[in-house]
């Protein structure tokens, strides 16, 4: 299966983990978004990474999408437990965690594309606001750190990691649980340091 990814995502970084968590092996290619002619454009007509292809031809995305058929394959219940209450859980943390991310990216492209004059205090402002109530909530109650590797700590490692990377790890001076929450998933998480972002 191809990855049409950017290696500075921290969604496709959650696709590549869960693809090593399940010991499933993915080819890479990178992806712009940017460029009308990539055929990214015509795999997922949002024109958003990452995209999976599969050996006939089939397009997956997003990478909660893609991540739920990687566990389908995998044969289910190792990414996302099949337990009722847990399952729910893992689903409730991970869209927390993607919640994080995304609210980062969206204060990364208020600079990226749009000049400092034009940018929007209030609109940067809320996007502030989910990122410190969420990083409250997990730093009052951080996921386990042993048992199984599950998708919502995979999506959280990989918002850590992505404001390590965007914002030079701002986060951590006010949040020592969840530090030493990523260095043990680090520790034990299959692909963790070779997944890192990298330009």
């Amino acid at each position: 299966m191809l990855l049409r990814l950017s290696f500075t995502s921290p969604f496709a970084r959650k696709v590549r983990l869960a693809a090593a968590v399940t010991g499933l092996p993915l080819d890479l290619e990178a992806a712009d978004t940017m460029d009308p002619a990539d055929s990214m454009r015509t795999q997922n007509p949002l024109g958003k990474i990452p995209i999976l292809v599969t050996d006939d031809g089939e397009t997956f995305y997003d990478s909660r999408v893609i991540c739920a058929y990687l566990d389908h394959l995998a044969g289910g219940g190792r990414l996302v437990p099949s337990e009722p209450a847990a399952r729910f859980a893992t689903l409730k943390l991970e869209a927390l965690a993607d919640g994080l991310t995304d609210a980062g990216i969206l204060i990364l492209y208020e600079s990226r594309f749009r000049p400092v004059e034009r940018h929007d205090d209030k609109w940067l402002e809320h996007q502030r606001g989910k990122i410190a109530r969420t990083l409250a909530v997990l730093e009052a109650a951080p996921p386990p750190a042993d048992g199984p590797i599950t998708i919502d700590k995979i999506s959280l490692a990989c918002a850590l990691g992505f404001f390590d990377f965007r914002y030079e790890g701002a986060w951590r001076a006010d949040h020592p649980k969840l530090v030493a929450w990523q260095a043990a998933f680090a520790a034990t998480c299959p692909g963790f340091a070779e997944t890192a972002p990298r330009l």
